[in-house]
């Protein structure tokens, strides 16, 4: 039903900002809550946040929590993914998934179609 392709990745320094996109193509997308989730090497899939189908309501990671913010273009087929003040620690491969159940869900085995991910570095 969906199909997901994250950008915007790259190499960044600490204290850094990045923004993430993830663009979707089928006519669900509207229909679909989206998580963010990310994942370290030697590490499993981290959940970092997700966003309403409307984008009215947004829940995130405590790791997270006021440094980065969700947002989504449903005209666009776009969800995006703003990350301010990166640490070292958010270093990882992040990847966009969609929910067509349309929930705000934490775990990964709950959402139905994923991106390929786009690596995200930190230096320290």
């Amino acid at each position: 039903q969906v199909q997901l392709v994250e950008s915007g990745g790259g190499l960044v320094q600490a204290g850094g900002s990045l923004r993430l996109s993830c663009a979707a193509s089928g006519r669900t997308f509207g229909s679909s809550a989206m998580g963010w989730f990310r994942q370290a090497p030697g590490k499993e899939r981290e959940f970092v946040g997700a966003i309403s189908r409307t984008g009215v309501a947004t829940y995130y990671a405590d790791s997270v929590k006021g440094r980065f913010t969700i947002s989504r273009d449903n005209a666009k087929n776009t969800v995006y993914l703003q990350m301010n003040s990166l640490k070292f620690e958010d270093t990882a491969v992040y990847y966009c998934a969609a929910d067509l159940h349309g929930l705000l869900r934490s775990t990964a085995s709950n959402y139905d179609y994923w991106g390929q991910g786009t690596q995200v570095t930190v230096s320290s």
